[in-house]
């Protein structure tokens, strides 16, 4: 797919030598690879962020590309041969290469999308900045995208305070202003701890967009305790959606992690009784809810959500892998609050607050 958003093309023709290095980085993202080679890019464009293309040129001519800090051989390359108004070529091997959806037969679905209500910035423990985030998803044809960075409890991900999301709303809202014909929507991740509240104060979750509860916490509880405390926490009118609700792991390098166990018949049940989505997270070492308690769900009359759980701007297409089993499941569309369009999304988000 041709970038149309993301890029910018500089005076005199040549491509962006920050853009080309970010859209590599986002291809490398895409294709899960390995976290130190993404960085080199993704640093590589921070170090020339601010240098204009005079002074790069100037650099260049004096070998000077490498001395600045972050550009190795293969990055100033890059630069290199964006200035010379060519696509470079480890770009363009790129994009060849990822002409395809993740994963084939949810194009239909994935067409249908029109945002992501699960995704996360560095503000807790995702790579990229909000604005990086939202203006990817605006190039990768999202209507909307909201960012659900962690609660408080959760100290290893960096997981935002009170004050420090009083804070963050205000990026949202410069960052949302200075995008056109795309909303970024405020939101958060939030903890359910093991009585079944949520991490964050009131006040602070009365202020958001959409409230994604999810359990990160002692995942092995016994199945009557796990289901009350998911129980409350679908009951609380904050909660909007479930995130991956079993807490599974089914790959990846943090290893494998099995279901939690709880009645998914009742816990469905509260979620279509108070409105809440149950949301198909796409990442694909998650895949979760498993197909039989999407089943489950489904029958229970449930809403969905198919969510990227992206913490880094490449992985926004992880969607591809939600949409591929919404199609294989037949999940109806409209029952896909990420298929509706935003003030519908708004409406029903802050219904019951």
């Amino acid at each position: 797919m041709e970038p149309r958003r993301l890029l910018r093309l500089l005076r005199g023709g040549a491509l962006n030598p920050a853009d080309a290095l970010g859209e590599i980085g986002f291809w490398l993202e895409r294709e899960r690879a390995v976290t130190y080679k993404v960085q080199a890019f993704r640093k590589a464009a921070a170090a020339i962020a601010g240098l204009g293309v005079d002074d790069l040129r100037k650099r260049r001519e004096q070998g000077g590309l490498q001395r600045i800090a972050g550009i190795g051989a293969r990055t100033a390359e890059v630069i290199e041969q964006a200035l010379d108004g060519e696509v470079p070529g480890y770009l363009a091997d790129l994009r060849e290469r990822n002409t395809e959806p993740l994963v084939a037969g949810g194009e239909e679905v994935r067409a249908a999308l029109r945002g992501d209500l699960h995704t996360h910035s560095d503000w807790s423990d995702g790579g990229s900045p909000i604005d990086v985030m939202a203006r990817t998803a605006a190039w990768r044809g999202h209507e909307y995208m909201v960012l659900t960075d962690h609660s408080p409890r959760l100290t290893v991900a960096n997981g935002l305070s009170a004050e420090r999301l009083a804070e963050q709303l205000d990026v949202v809202s410069e960052v949302d202003a200075g995008i056109d014909d795309f909303r970024l929507l405020s939101g958060i991740e939030v903890d359910i701890h093991e009585d079944g509240s949520l991490d964050q104060t009131p006040e602070m979750l009365d202020r958001l967009d959409v409230v994604v509860a999810s359990v990160h916490s002692k995942l092995r509880m016994d199945r009557g305790p796990m289901t009350r405390r998911m129980l409350k926490a679908v009951a609380d009118p904050h909660t909007n959606v479930l995130g991956h609700c079993t807490g599974r792991l089914i790959e990846g390098s943090r290893g494998k992690r099995p279901e939690s166990q709880f009645d998914a018949k009742r816990v469905f049940a509260a979620c279509a009784e108070h409105d809440v989505a149950v949301e198909i997270n796409a990442r694909p070492e998650r895949r979760d809810p498993p197909d039989p308690l999407i089943e489950t769900a489904l029958e229970a009359g449930c809403l969905f959500s198919i969510d990227s759980d992206a913490h880094a701007p490449g992985q926004l297409d992880f969607l591809d892998h939600g949409a591929a089993r919404v199609a294989e499941l037949g999940v109806p569309l409209d029952r896909v609050v990420t298929t509706w369009p935003v003030d519908r999304l708004l409406a029903w988000s802050h219904a019951g607050r």
